[in-house]
């Protein structure tokens, strides 16, 4: 089990001259809104700088997953949001998308596992825990993304066995990964050398790979009518704020909702733009994309705090609790603020 460290507030709100946010290789309208300079243009004219957390040193970037950094608005993965909230982050919730991101079980191309009753008995690759709880997303995708697909046909994570793998250093995402070569995808070197049968991926990059390594799709979780069945790091996704920068600097989040929300509307008229986008947002092909990303997702990019999504990452909560991933619990609903969205629909609605 990991280990957690306190947290430290580093800088207060009033003294934020930058605002960072998370540029996950992800479909998000935040993402959009930066690579069409509308967050970096509507902050200049607020005088404040924008700047990307995953371009970012390594003493800011690493607030990628404790969100112990005032000025950060997070867009990102669902677990290190609810374990750093659990820790006691002083976070809120201010917005949920749900974006399908090609979640599957990946097998070999002489597998038989094509079906959620075939893997009964298979050897699944489950990472290993990292330092801390907050960092353990590979861990919680994986054994989240095997209950989802074993649950479509009664079974559950007992009808499985379970190869646990050695887990690297984590490190954030963007160019402190990149600078540190951290391996990516080691759960396919595992399948490729048959040390497992079947391994959880999802992503445009990582099906991508999956392919060119001659794995293949043996259930694609996507393709399934249970929603519930997808829930998992990314689905429903988060938007978080410490909530010292909501309540001195309200204009700067719910500026940011509105270029995202600008955004949305601007992704679900122009599928090739948003696509174009996405090949460099994901670190893969246009192909990678193609796979990942189907079925009118540009069209559902905006972010909402609707029942049916509160209700999802309600059912995620529950499942990383079950599992060891938090520290202790903690109410959602109090962890919501509907208002910076409300006001950014609503000004988003007046420009229109």
């Amino acid at each position: 089990m990991p280990t957690t460290t306190p947290a430290t507030l580093p800088s207060t709100a009033q003294s934020v001259d930058t605002l960072w946010f998370t540029r996950c290789p992800v479909p998000t309208a935040s993402g959009l809104a930066h690579a069409l300079g509308w967050l970096a243009g509507r902050y200049a004219d607020l005088g404040v700088d924008i700047g990307v957390l995953q371009d970012a040193p390594l003493e800011i970037a690493r607030h990628h997953y404790d969100h112990d950094l005032v000025g950060l608005i997070r867009e990102g993965g669902n677990v290190p949001a609810i374990a750093a909230r659990a820790e006691g982050a002083r976070t809120r919730l201010i917005g949920l998308t749900w974006i399908d991101e090609g979640q599957s079980i990946v097998v070999r191309g002489d597998s038989a596992i094509d079906s959620p009753a075939a893997l009964r008995g298979a050897r699944v690759a489950v990472p290993g825990w990292a330092a801390t709880r907050d960092t353990s997303m590979a861990r919680a995708m994986a054994l989240h993304g095997f209950k989802g697909a074993l649950g479509l046909a009664g079974l559950s994570l007992d009808d499985v066995e379970f190869v646990e793998l050695p887990l690297d250093p984590v490190v954030p995402p963007g160019r402190v990964r990149a600078e540190r070569a951290a391996p990516r995808f080691p759960e396919l070197d595992a399948l490729a050398a048959g040390r497992v049968d079947a391994v959880y991926a999802k992503g445009a990059a990582a099906l991508e790979e999956a392919r060119l390594r001659g794995a293949v799709v043996g259930i694609d979780l996507d393709a399934l009518p249970a929603r519930r069945s997808r829930v998992n790091n990314g689905t429903p996704r988060p938007i978080t704020v410490h909530e010292d920068l909501l309540r001195s600097r309200p204009e700067l989040v719910v500026e940011f909702l509105v270029q995202s929300l600008r955004a949305a509307d601007w992704a679900a008229g122009d599928l090739e733009g948003v696509r174009e986008v996405l090949a460099a947002e994901t670190g893969s092909g246009a192909d990678g994309v193609l796979l990942a990303y189907r079925d009118g997702f540009h069209r559902t990019l905006h972010p909402t705090l609707d029942d049916e999504r509160v209700d999802l990452l309600r059912t995620q909560k529950a499942f990383l609790q079950r599992h060891g991933f938090l520290s202790a619990d903690f109410d959602l609903d109090s962890w919501i603020d509907p208002d910076p969205l409300r006001l950014a629909y609503e000004r988003v609605s007046r420009r229109d």
